[in-house]
This record gives C-alpha cells, structure tokens and sequence, in this order.
C-alpha cells in the first residue's frame, strides 16, 4: 500500500492488557509489511510502552529485550516483600525502559512519531494525557495497575493505569490529528482467563515466577483466611479479574461514542497475566490478527 499526498494521517491505538500487550510489536510490524505505517501511535498501560517504543524508533530493541525474557527475570521485577502501596519494583523497570524503550532524558515532543499515552488521576478520576514532557514519565504513569504498582507521582498527583479510564486511547488518537484509526483490543476475550494454566515451556529457571505467583497467592489469604468452606477467590485472582471486568465493559462503552475504523482483536485469552515471558508466541498472534484482518483495514484506508 503505497503512500500518497492525499493518504490519510493514520492513528494506531494500542490497547492495555498486561502480558498480552506484547502483541503490539506484532502488529506493528505486521502493518509495515503491507504498507501500512501510521503518523499517531498511543497507548495505554502496556500499550504505552510499545506505542513509545515504535515513536522513538526503538521497536527492534524492544523486541529483542522482551523475547529474550525468562520466568526468572519476570519475577525479578517483583518486590515480594509486600509493601502495601505496591509489588512491583519501579525504579528497576524504569531503568530497563531506559535502555529499551527511551532513554530517561527523552521528551515526547522530540519524538519522530506523534505519541500520547493515558493515565488516571487516583484522587478524582480524570483522564490524563500524556502529549508531552518525559516518555518514561508517561509510561510510568499510565502502567501503573492498582495492586501491583505504586501510584505514579506527576505535577502534585497520583497517577494510576489509564486503563481505568480510557483502556484503548481511540479519543486521544483522534486528537493528536489521525484521521483513520486503527484500535488493538487485547481484553475482549479474557473474562474469566486472567490467570491461564501453567504452560511448560522447558524453562529451567520457570519456578521463580510460579513461587512470586503462589507467594500473592499465599499472602491473600493470609488477609482473608477460610472458614472451612469452599475457598474463594484469591486476592490476586479478585484484582485480575475486576481489572479485565472494567476495562472490557469501558472499552465497549468508549468505543461506541468513538469507534476506531478498524479493531484488531488478537487471540490471546491462554497468555496469563503475568506472563511477559511469553512474547514470541504474543507476537506471533499480533502478526496473525492482522492478517486476518487485512481486507478490512485496505478497505478503511481506501475509503479514507
């Protein structure tokens, strides 16, 4: 699909969904092999890493740092000693962001690419976007998942994950200038599948993420400990599935007063939440929705 004066300014808006998210890199380049390279890119959550990756051109990198990652290195990026504002050691991801994704002097208005990404504001739930200032800053903030991440501090508020608000930035894309946007929904198939069953993938090392998750696990109930009946739902199984609760049910109704020209909706439901140790096969299904899915987003860019 070849570029013309008159082609329409593409938006691409990359969808949260944890582990999942690592399908963003698929599509992404899935889209360039077919001619299709959009001038916006935003995301929320996960997608504001791949959406900052692909607008600072560091894609590849990315790429290569999230295919390479092991159970073990996963669990490292976990401070299981339980703090109670959070579990997840930011100061450690934010470095790996640095070398990765954007270097931490990095601003979004020098970015090649337009980017923006969403957060949510904790104290009166406004929608926040990130259109300029730090990139790591805006990734920071808009992945930062109640229960698992800290509040992201920024200009004297407490950010949280922008999925709260706005799970697939379709609005933000349109106001960055696209005129034709394509949306990537990684949450339409998980209900009731945040957590899939252990894949043996021949990883030595895999133990060290099993122990972090029966360690939440452990640690939820020692909160709320049984009576003898049946056991309900851990804590970490609550938050999983009230997160993909909401941000599905959010989707629908943000959509529906803005609808993308094009939803691409990878098949994913078996990756588990924690699983970023399973990128490749994350990419693979980001690659094959778009084929899927490349009559429908010929003819969106025709029409436009």
């Amino acid at each position: 699909m070849k570029s013309s004066p008159d082609t329409p300014r593409i938006g691409l808006a990359l969808g949260s969904g944890s582990s999942r998210g690592w399908s963003h890199i698929g599509i992404i380049k899935a889209l360039e092999e077919i001619g299709v390279r959009p001038h916006v890119v935003t995301g929320c959550s996960i997608g504001s890493i791949v959406a900052a990756a692909h607008a600072a051109g560091n894609l590849n990198a990315l790429e290569q740092w999230v295919t390479s990652l092991r159970k073990r290195d996963v669990a490292g990026f976990f401070d299981i000693n339980w703090r109670l504002n959070g579990v997840v050691d930011a100061p450690m991801l934010r470095s790996f962001l640095a070398r990765n994704v954007a270097p931490e002097e990095a601003t979004i208005e020098a970015l090649p690419l337009t980017y923006g990404s969403v957060a949510t504001n904790l104290v009166n739930g406004r929608e926040i976007w990130f259109t300029d200032g730090s990139v790591l800053d805006s990734i920071m903030a808009s992945i930062a998942l109640p229960g698992l991440f800290v509040p992201f501090r920024h200009q004297q508020r407490w950010l949280v994950d922008g999925g709260l608000v706005n799970p697939v930035p379709v609005s933000l894309c349109h106001a960055l200038g696209a005129e034709i946007v394509i949306a990537v929904n990684l949450n339409g198939d998980i209900l009731g599948k945040h957590f899939a069953k252990p894949k043996d993938d021949g990883d030595e090392n895999g133990s060290a993420l099993d122990s972090l998750v029966e360690t939440l696990r452990d640690y939820s109930a020692t909160l709320f400990p049984g009576n003898g009946e049946e056991t309900p739902p851990s804590l970490f199984d609550v938050i999983a599935s009230s997160v993909n609760i909401t941000q599905d049910r959010i989707t629908r109704s943000r959509m529906a007063g803005d609808p993308p020209d094009v939803l691409l909706t990878p098949r994913l439901a078996h990756i588990g939440l924690l699983e970023f140790h399973r990128a490749k096969e994350a990419i693979e299904q980001g690659r094959q929705c778009v084929e899927r899915m490349q009559p429908a987003i010929e003819f969106a860019l025709n029409q436009g």
